[in-house]
């Protein structure tokens, strides 16, 4: 849809007339889990001064990218041409590189996906180790939920407390539903 040649609405324009932040592009396709890691990782990443950005994005086969980055349609090409799969050289190397820079600057680092799934937890854990940290109150909820969360941890300025993913339940009870927002 986005990189569709007679696609009229301002993103799509955007993207074809120089580029558009990742970011913008996964808020984009991926409706509320991911605006809210967006909105959450500019509010709360504190990025130390040797990595470039509070929020980076794990992509299939280009390693982690910063949420601001650029990106035009023939990136979005590219990246979907990957695989997400831990067995898959072509994901898997480009993101230990990248982990392995990351590892080297003096901070933790917050998981904003899922930790149920091998496929980011896996590479992460084997280089970062204890320094992986993931929001519990994640633990059992859908992405929605989560995307909900984030966005009222935003809203209220109240960041959410962090655990090691390694030693963490992977899967759990479902809390109760987040209470509706008021209509506007």
């Amino acid at each position: 849809m986005l990189t569709r040649p007679g696609a009229s609405f301002p993103l799509a324009r955007s993207l074809r007339d120089g580029g558009v932040s990742l970011g913008e592009v996964m808020a984009f396709l991926s409706g509320l889990y991911f605006r809210g890691k967006h909105a959450y990782a500019r509010t709360f990443g504190r990025p130390p001064s040797t990595i470039a950005s509070g929020g980076l994005i794990v992509t299939s086969n280009s390693g982690l990218w910063p949420m601001e980055r650029q990106v035009t349609a023939a990136d979005l090409v590219r990246l979907g041409e990957g695989d997400i799969d831990c067995d898959d050289d072509s994901y898997r190397t480009p993101l230990e590189r990248d982990l392995t820079a990351l590892a080297a600057a003096p901070a933790d680092i917050v998981l904003l996906g899922s930790i149920a799934s091998e496929k980011y937890v896996r590479p992460m854990t084997a280089i970062l180790g204890e320094r992986l940290l993931f929001p519990p109150a994640f633990i059992g909820r859908g992405d929605m939920s989560r995307g909900g969360l984030l966005l009222r941890c935003v809203e209220s300025g109240a960041e959410l407390p962090y655990a090691p993913v390694i030693g963490a339940p992977r899967h759990g009870k479902r809390p109760e539903r987040l209470p509706p927002k008021p209509r506007r």
